[in-house]
């Protein structure tokens, strides 16, 4: 199995001819590697961890109606309500177990990233977000559009039968659920609060990964967000999950698991 990251949370997972995207967007200020169009047309399946803006917004450009789209029924009634093409959208929920291809996907309950007090601040006081305010207002308008609430969210563990990745969209865990363990890679997400390296060692102790990657580190939402700085993401597994290799990934390259 190998992987490539596109910014924000937009995955591609590969394993012999089946190809799985997962959060795709196409930030509309952001500097991110683009989806070539030939890789565009070779999905076979598109998973959503969770129906905000960022995850989900884009949908039709990535499944041209035509691709089966697993998402959560309030994503499907978020879909509806906002104009997308909801007919290829599959509902899935918790404990539901997805074969695509080669892929064997299994749901698992998460939750969403709190935003901290000093993150909102740094945003509303920020020079750069007062500068170019119409496209903040712009961006802040899109997202209201959809709403979920901190338990619409979804964790998926994805197996090619040799290989296992567990993938978080949002930073946050359900504390009641059972997580597998020792998987090949844990992707988590690096962005919400000031101190996320402090966010990721629960994660860290419940999984026990072989390898740990970070995405939604980057500058997704310019001008209101920033690239979330990484120093701290390295000594944070050194200390917590020595056993953990560590992989900082670059944008539109592939990743062998």
């Amino acid at each position: 199995m190998r992987f490539k990251w596109y910014g924000t949370a937009t995955l591609l997972f590969e394993s012999g001819k089946t190809r799985l995207l997962i959060d795709p967007y196409d930030p509309p200020f952001a500097h991110t590697a683009p989806i070539s169009k030939e890789e565009a047309c070779s999905f076979d399946a598109i998973l959503i961890t969770h129906p905000h803006v960022d995850h989900f917004k884009d949908i039709d450009t990535f499944s041209q109606g035509k691709l089966p789209v697993y998402v959560s029924e309030i994503g499907i009634q978020l879909a509806r309500k906002n104009g997308l093409n909801y007919t290829c959208m599959q509902s899935i929920a918790v404990g539901d177990v997805l074969s695509v291809g080669n892929f064997l996907i299994r749901v698992y309950p998460a939750s969403h990233c709190k935003f901290d007090i000093y993150s909102v601040f740094r945003i509303l006081f920020s020079p750069r977000t007062w500068s170019h305010l119409p496209d903040c207002i712009s961006l802040l308008k899109d997202a209201s559009k959809f709403k979920i609430k901190s338990e619409d969210v979804l964790a998926f563990e994805i197996s090619d039968h040799n290989t296992t990745v567990f993938v978080f969209g949002s930073a946050g865990m359900d504390c009641r659920a059972v997580y597998p363990t020792d998987v090949d890679l844990l992707i988590f997400p690096y962005q919400g609060r000031k101190r996320m390296d402090k966010v990721l060692i629960p994660f860290l102790q419940k999984i026990k990964p072989k390898t740990v990657t970070v995405d939604h580190f980057d500058d997704a939402f310019p001008p209101i967000s920033t690239s979330v700085n990484l120093r701290r993401f390295l000594p944070t597994i050194t200390t917590h999950s020595p056993n953990s290799a560590i992989l900082v990934p670059q944008p539109n390259i592939w990743y062998e698991i």
